[in-house]
């Protein structure tokens, strides 16, 4: 998954307004870091976004 992917389902999901600041302040119980901690330490854009399926209701066809 590209990282630009990643975003526009997590904006598709959030909104516009509120994916950025959840990206920084929710941490993935999965990760144990928020989505923008993951990445900067390097982990794979589509285990950030399986993290992200586990606490935030995703269509299935977003999955």
């Amino acid at each position: 998954m590209r990282r630009s992917d990643f975003w526009e389902r997590l904006t598709a999901v959030l909104g516009d307004d509120y994916a950025p600041s959840w990206s920084r302040d929710v941490v993935l119980p999965a990760l144990g870091a928020t989505v923008e901690e993951a990445f900067e330490r390097g982990e794979e854009t589509v285990t950030v976004w399986r993290a992200v399926c586990e606490v935030v209701e995703v269509p299935s066809f977003l999955r």
